[in-house]
């Protein structure tokens, strides 16, 4: 029986790993999709509608989001399937969905009140904009909303396919809305309907991609939930995990969704614009490096629940954060060395201060994405509470510092007080590591910030010599210096900064894409 269960254990890491390689290498392709598709289509799209009309998209994207607070209901499903999961007891799971989707509903419907007030009130808070640009901005409001009240409630389908580790299959539905989302815009926009069109292109494709999660949970999982299940007390345990996420969730959307509004407020549609811009570059820079955290969660599940969970947790945290460093490593020197040329080149000189803006946005990232996976055993282990004060001191310190800094410097100011902020939170969530999950913080910056630091910092000089050798602006220029750096780097990294593991994975994920390409694709299944 024991050794029944060995095998059975084995297994499970055998397929576990399995999918996060493959989840891991669709994230990337996600991933490289969405770049590529912004990089191409949003200048041409901003010229297409104006400076301002695209300030008022990002405003009512940034204001909506801003409301759709699940309270913490999504990831109190990741935890309590993958938890079940590991338990093998399909009924609970079953039960715990039924009652999220009931709670949802009711969420969904004060959403709307809320929206509603605010819709009533859109001209006391944004006073800086123009009597048309509140008109238009008002039509937007109603497509944003409405079609964030319809996909609200299917909020927990993301969790359901992590919990049952169908990462391919949910990197395939990001491949999917991202791709359909580009061409009904252009659709949109080459036959001239505008910023309201776009909005909706972007809602069509959101539905699309919501029936397209459903059928694969319908065929590739056991879950079937339980509507008519009620439990007072799993209800209340639900909640006593979920309240702590709701406040994270909260305090999150006071950064980047609510830095807009400030800046309406403040300041106006065209530093919206800029700082739009802005953040969506550090969008592209955080979805490349944190691609493979989220399908960590049930392996770290089980981590938690056996025995020497943090020397084992620092392991798997070590592992991952030098391949996370290394990722964001080169993009945050790239983008410091050679990212004003890129926006210039890219979206024109008038957004210049996009180029400030997303440095202050990227440089806390270097040290916060590297450790993802102590925040994903944060949730493992519902310590949520502790992550929740940390994220209630920054938002505070966000807010107070954004709207005097926007005051007085625009969407570079937002940019400055978002940076300050974040690197407070990068502190508080130090010390919660260190010493809540007792995991050797000291160690693993030595063994991936202090190991590593030689070829980051040479490729860093060697990056800003570019520019002196190759001064001018021109694509031929950036190219050519962005190969430099590229080309510095992995050799550097190669003598000087990775290990044998991650020689190996490079030689190995590099020998998959080859056979992929060939026609022979096989995992290669070594942890």
């Amino acid at each position: 029986m024991t050794k029944h269960l060995k095998i059975h254990s084995n297994f499970n890491e055998f397929e576990s790993t399995r999918q996060i390689k493959r989840g891991a290498i669709l994230s990337y392709v996600a991933i490289a999709v969405n770049i590529l598709a912004g990089l191409l289509y949003t200048p041409w799209m901003v010229q297409q509608i104006g400076q301002d009309n695209y300030g008022l998209y990002t405003l009512a994207t940034s204001l909506i989001s801003m409301f759709l607070i699940d309270f913490g209901l999504s990831a109190a499903v990741s935890r309590f399937v993958s938890r079940y999961n590991a338990e093998g007891d399909q009924d609970s799971v079953n039960n715990v969905l039924g009652l999220t989707y009931k709670i949802y509903l009711l969420i969904d419907f004060v959403i709307l009140f809320v929206l509603i007030i605010v819709y009533l009130n859109l001209d006391l808070i944004y006073n800086k904009l123009t009597p048309n640009e509140l008109s238009a901005f008002r039509v937007v409001y109603i497509i944003a909303a409405a079609f964030s009240i319809l996909s609200f409630p299917f909020t927990t389908l993301n969790g359901i396919l992590t919990s049952y580790e169908k990462f391919a299959e949910l990197k395939i539905c990001d491949i999917f809305n991202r791709i359909s989302s580009v061409l009904f815009i252009i659709f949109a926009l080459l036959n001239e309907y505008g910023l309201y069109a776009l909005v909706t292109a972007n809602a069509i494709s959101g539905i699309a991609t919501i029936l397209l999660k459903l059928i694969i949970i319908k065929r590739k999982t056991s879950v079937k939930a339980n509507l008519n299940f009620k439990s007072k007390v799993m209800v209340r345990e639900i909640f006593s995990f979920s309240i702590w996420s709701a406040i994270v969730s909260i305090t999150q959307r006071f950064i980047f969704n609510i830095t807009p509004s400030i800046l309406g407020s403040v300041s106006g549609a065209a530093s919206i614009a800029v700082f739009g811009i802005a953040s969506s570059l550090e969008g592209y820079v955080y979805t490349i490096a944190s691609a493979i955290n989220g399908l960590f969660l049930p392996k770290v599940t089980r981590i938690v629940i056996k025995d020497n969970a943090s020397a084992n947790l620092l392991q798997l945290m070590i592992k991952i954060g030098r391949i996370q460093l290394s990722i964001i490593g080169i993009i945050t020197i790239g983008f410091i060395t050679i990212g004003k040329d890129f926006v210039i080149l890219w979206m024109g000189e008038e957004y210049i201060l996009s180029y400030y803006n997303t440095i202050f946005l990227i440089l806390p990232s270097l040290f916060y994405l590297p450790q993802q996976i102590g925040n994903t055993a944060i949730v493992a282990l519902n310590k949520v509470r502790l992550q929740a004060y940390v994220f209630i001191v920054m938002a505070i310190i966000n807010m107070l510092f954004s709207i005097v800094f926007s005051y007085f410097w625009g969407s570079l100011g937002a940019s400055l007080s978002i940076c300050i902020s974040y690197f407070i939170r990068n502190v508080g969530m130090n010390v919660i590591y260190h010493k809540s999950l007792k995991i050797n913080i000291f160690k693993f910056f030595k063994e991936c910030y202090i190991r590593l630091s030689l070829p980051l910092l040479s490729t860093l000089v060697i990056g800003l010599g570019t520019n002196f050798i190759f001064y001018g602006v021109s694509r031929f220029n950036l190219i050519l210096k962005g190969a430099v750096i590229v080309v510095t780097y992995f050799i550097l990294m190669w003598i000087k900064g990775f290990n044998q593991y991650e020689k190996d994975l490079v030689k190995d994920t590099i020998l998959q894409l080859t056979r992929k390409l060939k026609g022979g694709f096989k995992y290669r299944d070594n942890d």
